[in-house]
């Protein structure tokens, strides 16, 4: 597992998320842990290591 730490797309506060790198490339929706709304994160890993990250909004 490996710690990310990124800024949320609704509140801006920095929050942090456990990435499973064992898995190259995921996508899952997971709650803010400071404003609770819904955040879609999507990251691809190669050799141990986050090479792309992106964490949106999925509200209108």
């Amino acid at each position: 597992m490996h710690e990310h730490v990124f800024t949320c797309p609704y509140c801006w506060q920095q929050i942090s998320m456990l990435l499973d790198l064992s898995v190259t490339q995921q996508t899952y929706i997971e709650d803010c842990e400071v404003c609770c709304r819904p955040i879609r994160v999507q990251y691809r890993a190669e050799a141990g290591a986050v090479v792309a990250f992106q964490a949106e909004s999925i509200e209108q």
